[in-house]
């Protein structure tokens, strides 16, 4: 958020979604080009996203206040867990902590609305006290009013405020807001996810999300994408995702990655359990700040700060 994004060529893709076909064009000198504005999104310099100076990628910590977590088995259940967490999460280097109270792992069970603001209304008033940037990781339109009255300052949504009035309370709380894709339902998103091309199928999806919140009046700069790792998506999904992350910066918002401890980690290297998955985390969350994302949600900050911290003195970011 606010590095200049460099490069000295341009892929184009065009796809035809409905036959499954897609082609890609290399452009030298590509500002000089017939796609100029295609490419004109990519270049524009993002602004303050929440309140976070023009200066990223910025971690966003999780803290899971759920018995079912698939994450950390339900570690931060309790309320006074979950505010010790959050604040350890702050000391270690976070600049946002995400709060949620109902799982959304493959095959989860949904959480009845009245009991997720339960869980998390008085974390999150409790970390805003502190004076922690919080975010709300709900669906649930009830929720995201009640934690923005409690200090939230974004909404983080993995229907992307596709539910009942979640459009109309983010537009009038002034908050910001994480537009997630998911093909499906938590409960069964991972039967049988398909696309045409996912990258591109998720661009689409996302720009048709972009521009329902602008018609609600919420501009490009309260707005961050997550393309939604393992959420509806197959390993090969995930990869071709991460191959095309650079893809969504063609939207012209900040760009959210969270792939922190997802089940493709251990797919791909020995069938490690979600506290076992840090290398892995760490691996992919440098993947994505040299493809330019803005916010890293994870759970291990204080490990995934200091890599970022290398990996932007190694590269000069």
């Amino acid at each position: 958020m606010g590095r200049e994004q460099a490069f000295t060529a341009v892929e184009i893709t065009e796809a035809d979604h409905q036959n499954g076909l897609h082609h890609h064009v290399v452009l030298r000198a590509a500002l000089h080009s017939a796609h100029h504005e295609r490419i004109v999104p990519c270049i524009t310099p993002r602004v303050s996203f929440a309140g976070l100076s023009p200066k990223g990628p910025h971690i966003m910590g999780v803290v899971n206040v759920t018995p079912d977590s698939f994450s950390d088995g339900g570690k931060f259940n309790s309320t006074e867990a979950a505010i010790a967490h959050g604040t350890a999460l702050l000391e270690a280097g976070a600049a946002i902590i995400d709060v949620g109270g109902e799982s959304t792992r493959p095959g989860a069970v949904p959480v009845a609305p009245d009991e997720e603001r339960k869980r998390v209304i008085p974390v999150i008033r409790a970390l805003a006290e502190k004076g922690a940037k919080v975010s709300v990781d709900t669906r649930h339109a009830a929720t995201m009013a009640e934690g923005v009255a409690a200090g939230a300052v974004i909404v983080n949504d993995i229907t992307a405020l596709s539910g009942d009035g979640a459009l109309d309370v983010t537009a009038k709380s002034k908050a910001s807001v994480i537009l997630m894709h998911m093909q499906g339902q938590p409960g069964t998103m991972q039967q049988n996810p398909t696309y045409a091309w996912a990258p591109g199928d998720v661009f689409d999806f996302l720009k048709s999300r972009i521009a329902a919140c602008q018609a609600r009046g919420i501009g490009l700069e309260r707005i961050s994408v997550d393309p939604g790792f393992g959420f509806g998506k197959t390993d090969a999904h995930n990869a071709a995702l991460f191959d095309h992350l650079a893809l969504l910066h063609g939207l012209g918002c900040v760009l959210t990655v969270g792939a922190s401890r997802k089940s493709f980690i251990s797919r791909v290297s020995d069938g490690e359990p979600p506290e076992a998955r840090l290398p892995g985390s760490v691996a992919a969350a440098v993947f994505a700040a040299d493809r330019g994302a803005h916010i890293i949600r994870v759970h291990d900050v204080a490990e995934t700060r200091q890599a970022l911290a290398v990996w932007a003195h190694m590269s000069g970011a």
